[in-house]
C-alpha cells in the first residue's frame, strides 16, 4: 500500500526480518555513530511468527528529534526520506527505507512514546493470545480499501488499547 491508500499487503512471518533490522542497525550505527543513543527493532516485524506488514519498524532514539540538522541529512544521504514530521507528537520523526523496506522512527531520549513501542512488542512476545489477537485483527483490516494509510493504523487502535492494558497489567505484576 502506498501513502495515498489502496489495501495493505500482510504476510506471513519471515524469517528474514530479524536479519534486515541487524544490518539496518549496523549502518545506521556506522552512518550517525554517537548521535545515536540507541537503536530497537519495534513493531509487528519484531515478534517471531505472527503475521505483518513487510517493512521492518525501527526507533532511532537522539538527544532531541527536533535537531535535525545533525542526523536527518546524514540519513537522507544514505537512502532514508523523510516522509513525517509531528512537532506535535513527540517531535517524532520518520523517515522511510526502501531495500529492505523500513520505518525508521526518530525519537527524543526520554520520551514515553519508546517505552510504550517497547512494551507491546515485548508483551506480544510473551502473550500466545493476544499475539494472535492482533494478528486476526490486522488481516480482517488489511482486506479493506483504504483512502489512507493512517486509516488502517487507526482502525487499529481499538484492539491496540486493551493489548497495551494487558500489558501494563503484566509489566506492573513484574
Amino acid at each position: 500500500m502506498n501513502g495515498r491508500g489502496g489495501k495493505v499487503d500482510i504476510v506471513d512471518y519471515d524469517l528474514d526480518w530479524p536479519q534486515q533490522f541487524a544490518q539496518l542497525a549496523a549502518r545506521i550505527q556506522n552512518i550517525l555513530g554517537p548521535l545515536l543513543l540507541s537503536v530497537e527493532h519495534v513493531g509487528s516485524t519484531a515478534v517471531p511468527g505472527p503475521a505483518a506488514k513487510p517493512v521492518i519498524d525501527i526507533n532511532l532514539v537522539v538527544a532531541n528529534s527536533r535537531e535535525e540538522h545533525a542526523y536527518a541529512p546524514k540519513l537522507q544521504d544514505a537512502g532514508f526520506a523523510l516522509t513525517v514530521r509531528e512537532p506535535n507528537w513527540f517531535e517524532h520523526r520518520m523517515f522511510e527505507h526502501q531495500a529492505p523496506r523500513a520505518n525508521l522512527h526518530v525519537f527524543s531520549s526520554g520520551c514515553p512514546e519508546i517505552e510504550r513501542m517497547r512494551l507491546f512488542r515485548d508483551w506480544l512476545c510473551h502473550s500466545s493470545e493476544d499475539r494472535a489477537l492482533y494478528a486476526r485483527v490486522k488481516r480482517n483490516l488489511a482486506i479493506q480499501n483504504w483512502t489512507h494509510i493512517q486509516d488502517y493504523a487507526d482502525a487499529k487502535q481499538a484492539v491496540i488499547a486493551q493489548i497495551m492494558t494487558r500489558a501494563s497489567a503484566w509489566v506492573t505484576a513484574r
